[in-house]
């Protein structure tokens, strides 16, 4: 069943003067940042503009964030529920993660060649001829020690509870590289999950739409959690298994220090 407020979420997603004014502020910000990003890339240098892009975007839309946990630096895979599209936002630029991402996004106009800048790696889930050189892609950006962000989900859920995790998705990553690492992180947007997520029938655009146009802001804790034993890393369906049952506890765990909690 689909919650009231997603319900009546398309009925909410008109343009208002808040949403045109961070829109402007999300375009300066890329106009601003955009210079030395390139030249960052002609000098063949990470570029440090990404991760401020995404965390001034993510302020501009509301995003506030705190963290729980100890968060892996390099030679980490993330593993974390999905709910909005600001956890694109949160997660790159507070974790410094790329992401795992479906091809369609890709080829999208602007958050595309954004995507590519964030170095994602783009997944064809249907297309089996094409997943050795998928997961040969993306244990080429797991090798290179940054992190990288999977959503076995595999579309955005409601926030308070979790979907079935796809064991498929983590077939690029067994068996696991060298000194590699997996970490389970839950995305929580409190009381105000249900009304923060994207579902059917809300459109992609009225989603941006309504959570731009939001008087108050998005409060967005991080949970980053214990790192999975090496013992479950040899066998995809045991990785996804461990992933979702250390995400699904800390969900019980914070539903039951928050009685007010949906």
């Amino acid at each position: 069943m689909v919650s009231p407020s997603i319900a009546s979420a398309t009925d909410r997603a008109s343009i208002t003067w808040r949403t045109v004014a961070r829109l402007a502020l999300m375009v300066l910000t890329l106009l601003f940042l955009i210079v030395p990003h390139l030249l960052y890339r002609a000098a063949r240098r990470p570029s440090p503009m990404v991760m401020a892009f995404l965390n001034a975007v993510g302020w501009i839309a509301g995003l506030r964030i705190r963290t729980t946990g100890t968060r892996l630096r390099r030679n980490v895979l993330f593993v974390s529920n999905h709910v909005s599209w600001l956890d694109i936002l949160a997660l790159g630029g507070a974790a410094r993660s790329a992401f795992v991402s479906k091809a369609e996004v890709g080829t999208t106009p602007l958050v595309g060649w954004l995507a590519d800048q964030n170095h994602t790696v783009y997944v064809q889930r249907e297309a089996r001829r094409e997943i050795h050189n998928q997961a040969n892609e993306l244990r080429g950006a797991l090798a290179r020690g940054r992190p990288v962000t999977l959503f076995p989900e595999g579309t955005t859920g409601p926030g308070d509870g979790l979907l079935p995790f796809r064991a498929s998705l983590f077939q690029a990553v067994i068996p696991t590289p060298p000194n590699l690492r997996v970490q389970p992180v839950f995305l929580d947007y409190g009381h105000e999950a249900n009304d923060i997520a994207w579902l059917d029938p809300e459109s992609g655009l009225d989603n941006f739409k309504r959570l731009l146009a939001r008087k108050r802001p998005v409060h967005l804790t991080i949970h980053y959690l214990d790192p999975l034993p090496d013992i479950v890393e040899a066998d995809r369906k045991l990785l996804a298994e461990a992933a979702r049952a250390s995400i699904a506890e800390e969900i019980a765990r914070s539903s039951a220090g928050a009685p007010h909690r949906l």
